[in-house]
């Protein structure tokens, strides 16, 4: 890992999920670590402004409050840079990665609903001249991605069941919220109250609420794993016909940091089953993913390994429209 100060790790470590949901959480983190509020809070700010945390902040469970999808283009070598331009111009996309393939250029969209969505795809088609191949989600084996940062792989939390049915209109703008970042100030759910014109209280419960229900799936400090030395980061792609079993025990194995089941595309992308691999570096990343390949489920599975090489645009996903 790159040299990062033990607070700073420590910090980045133990709350990426589970931040405290009292009036002065930064106090609370910072009572467990023997420091005072003001430096935890001192401390994220300046790792926020280095590029090695996204923001403190919510992931919410992708197609609860909005609609999203992973996709990808086929971008000429030359025009890699003005393709990756015009797609992290939208502002639903919120992640994009060139990867190894032909079908080279990676992004993952969110939008409000479904429609939008579309939308979305079509203007990034009709201005790139290029198709973009949707890959929707079946289902999440594994969607937290707040594994441990120091020591070796871990198997990561199974997804759970999600409650979508609690879902109120006045939550897309707190999920919205949560999924940009909350304030780093001593009272961030005061803050975010305000800006929401309800109160501190009714906030805190309602997103204790949200993460019972498994749709937020993690509160706490998004980091950024590339800067933080986990630069050979691989989504491998499983051409399987039943997800079913190999899915959950792909999911569990240590080192597997994200697990999902999509569509096939006919006649142009049969895979189905998806992981992530995100390692220091590319002999870790292959031992994982030779662990995976002896599973019983998939033994003998046609798969793709595809690395990442460059990071466009990470950030919160967009549940409304900018007003």
């Amino acid at each position: 890992m790159d040299r990062i100060d033990p607070a700073d790790l420590a910090l980045l470590d133990r709350f990426q999920r589970d931040l405290p949901l009292v009036s002065q959480p930064f106090a609370v983190l910072g009572d467990s670590l023997g420091l005072p509020e003001a430096e935890v809070i001192d401390r994220l700010a300046r790792m926020q402004a280095a590029g090695r945390i996204a923001r403190v902040g919510g992931t919410v469970r992708p197609n609860t409050a909005g609609a999203s999808t992973l996709a990808a283009l086929a971008v000429p070598e030359d025009r890699i840079e003005a393709v990756a331009a015009l797609v992290g111009a939208e502002p639903g996309v919120n992640h994009s990665y060139l990867r190894e393939a032909d079908w080279n250029l990676w992004f993952v969209a969110t939008a409000p609903n479904a429609d939008a969505l579309a939308a979305m795809l079509a203007r990034i088609e009709s201005a790139s001249g290029l198709p973009v191949l949707d890959l929707r989600l079946v289902r999440p084996f594994n969607i937290d991605l707040g594994f441990p940062l120091a020591g070796g792989p871990v198997s990561m939390p199974v997804s759970r069941t999600v409650q979508a049915t609690i879902l109120r209109d006045d939550d897309r703008p707190l999920l919205d919220a949560l999924s940009r970042g909350l304030d780093l100030t001593p009272r961030p759910f005061a803050a975010l109250a305000d800006r929401l014109g309800q109160d501190e209280a009714a906030i805190i419960s309602r997103i204790a609420d949200l993460i019972a229900a498994g749709i937020l799936t993690r509160l706490g400090v998004i980091v950024r794993h590339r800067a933080l030395g986990f630069t050979a980061n691989a989504m491998v792609v499983w051409d399987v016909a039943d997800a079913a079993q190999a899915g959950p025990a792909l999911a569990a194995l240590p080192g597997v940091t994200l697990a999902y089941e999509r569509r096939p595309v006919a006649g142009v992308w049969p895979y189905r089953l998806y992981c992530m691999i995100h390692a220091r570096s590319r002999p870790e990343a292959m031992d994982v993913l030779a662990t995976a390949r002896a599973l019983p489920a998939l033994a003998g599975v046609d798969h793709r390994i595809l690395f990442s090489t460059r990071c466009f645009k990470q950030s919160g996903a967009r549940l409304q429209e900018a007003a």
